[in-house]
């Protein structure tokens, strides 16, 4: 059984699970840790917890708590990302550069700096990396990035008041369509739909599968449906949520109302299936006629 902890690599990042590596840890410890670009600098996330099920790749591990001096050199890499995103925001002014500086990142042992930008185009950097590489002393990188990662490393405030999803819990960015917002009765309106990043907000994903679920058992917007009261009527309005479902019903050739029934309570065509209930049945019957003439 392994004791696992989550850890970010700056305030308000992502979380990454780590192997504990036998330490006893708690929120807000500062550790070093081994990634892929060798051993880093953190944060503890949260409180240690025990993991039964063995991992296909083996987590990386917690080396161990973070000391007076490291402490020193974090806050020293930090002062020179700093000076680094001012003197190349300085120069790709001067070289009129089509390109948009995001952040710029140390690794811990000072041997290597990474500019995160994002470009419409490809973009000429060689004789910016040579005033960089000139400049700082050190190996550097140029690393294009797209809208969402660009997001996620500024962060930000969403449509929900809460902090941005991306720069907090989600670990990846997983496909979204215009279909889920559908699925969810949400306005279309790209300014309500989107995130700061002006992507269709990845939260459409969080109740995309229950509302899928949801909508087999309600009829669709327009659909003639069977009341209790063997009325006919148009459904005029739906509440997927609590199964509730607004019909205009016809009384008569004159007189209509609007009344609300409990989904379940309706005759429609099921989604999700191929046919429907009527359809259902003429294949009952044409199998008892075929059954006949085998007779």
């Amino acid at each position: 059984m392994a004791k696992v902890v989550d850890v970010r690599f700056r305030d308000g990042g992502k979380t990454y699970r780590f192997d504990a590596n036998d330490l006893n840890l708690k929120a807000g410890d500062k550790v070093i840790v081994d990634n892929q670009k060798g051993k880093a600098f953190a944060y503890v996330a949260g409180t240690m917890i025990e993991e039964e099920a063995e991992r296909k790749k083996p987590l990386k591990k917690v080396v161990r708590l973070a000391s007076a001096e490291d402490c020193e050199k974090h806050e020293g890499n930090r002062e020179r990302e700093k000076r680094a995103y001012d003197f190349c925001k300085k120069k790709v002014a001067e070289k009129e550069l089509d390109m948009k500086l995001v952040a710029t990142e140390c690794a811990f042992n000072g041997k290597k700096m990474t500019f995160y930008f994002t470009a419409d185009e490809r973009v000429d950097f060689r004789e910016l990396v040579k005033e960089l590489a000139a400049e700082f002393h050190t190996r550097i990188e140029m690393r294009q990035i797209g809208v969402r990662d660009e997001t996620t490393i500024c962060g930000g405030i969403g449509i929900c008041g809460r902090e941005l999803c991306c720069c907090t819990y989600l670990n990846g960015f997983a496909p979204v369509s215009i279909k889920m917002a559908k699925a969810q009765n949400l306005s279309l309106n790209p300014e309500k739909i989107s995130g700061v990043c002006g992507r269709l907000m990845c939260c459409l994903r969080n109740e995309a599968e229950t509302y899928e679920e949801l909508n087999k058992t309600v009829p669709k917007m327009g659909e003639k449906v069977g009341t209790p009261e063997e009325l006919t009527g148009q459904v005029v309005s739906l509440d997927v949520i609590r199964q509730k479902v607004k019909v205009l019903v016809e009384l008569d050739e004159d007189n209509k109302e609007i009344r609300e029934y409990d989904a379940a309570e309706l005759k429609f065509k099921p989604r999700g299936r191929k046919g429907g209930k009527d359809q259902q049945g003429k294949k009952d019957k044409s199998a008892e006629g075929q059954g006949k003439k085998k007779s």
